[in-house]
């Protein structure tokens, strides 16, 4: 039923002449894998720009070398080693306040330049915090490292620098650690799409490495449903981040 009170919404944009941005980011990457595989298919048969939020400690030339030949896939920095440093009962958190400030500065700019350097064109100098989490002192530190944006989830707020945000995330990280039910996710969409003020992209999360078949099955709907509606356009980060 969500899916087709969407469908009806979108059709009565198209009908008003408005039209919604979407836009895509998949968290995680590291290496080529079969999930991976299946992500870019997925994106390429419909045309959808993709941000892979990269993991930059262990990647290497093979993920660089894989990514070359797909002129619609950006690459951010993930953090460093998507490694936790908060202590419990905190949440999960890598860009905290944990460690000393300087140390976790240097490894984001390590981050940043070794993706710089195995991705060139591709490489979109934004953070996505693992987790989605970061303390507002690394925030503040973050244009000076280079970074000229950051992505994290919810709702855009003032920041130091332009934030790209996702909005739906796809996976239950509270339950099955699956995708969720594609229902509920649906009525999220469709809050979003109702929303004032109204979303300048709305931002799909995806995590490949984690996906079961409700996950890719969602995924795969989504965007046969959008990608080619006349109220729906996929844009690339980079074209979003410009204005």
């Amino acid at each position: 039923m969500s899916r087709a009170l969407v469908q009806q919404h979108l059709d009565d944009l198209a009908g008003q002449g408005r039209r919604v941005d979407f836009w895509l980011r998949d968290d995680d990457a590291v290496r080529p894998t079969p999930a991976l595989e299946r992500l870019l298919s997925l994106a390429a048969r419909h045309a959808v720009p993709l941000t892979l939020a990269v993991i930059p400690e262990e990647t290497d030339e093979d993920l660089a070398d894989r990514l070359a030949a797909e002129p619609d896939v950006t690459v951010a920095v993930h953090g460093w080693s998507h490694r936790s440093y908060s202590k419990p009962p905190a949440k999960k958190q890598e860009l905290g306040l944990d460690r000393p400030l300087n140390m976790v500065l240097d490894e984001l700019a390590a981050g940043f330049r070794k993706l710089e350097a195995l991705h060139g064109p591709r490489f979109q100098p934004m953070l996505v915090p693992p987790w989605n989490r970061i303390a507002a002192e690394i925030v503040e530190a973050l244009p000076d490292l280079g970074f000229r944006s950051l992505s994290v989830f919810g709702r855009e707020k003032p920041a130091a620098l332009p934030l790209l945000n996702t909005h739906l995330d796809i996976m239950d990280w509270h339950g099955t650690y699956g995708g969720r039910p594609s229902d509920s996710l649906y009525a999220e969409l469709l809050e979003h799409l109702h929303a004032e003020p109204a979303l300048s992209a709305i931002g799909v999360l995806t995590h490949h490495l984690v996906h079961d078949a409700a996950a890719w099955d969602f995924l795969e709907d989504l965007l046969a449903l959008t990608a080619r509606h006349p109220a729906c356009r996929w844009r690339a980060a980079p074209d979003l981040l410009a204005g």
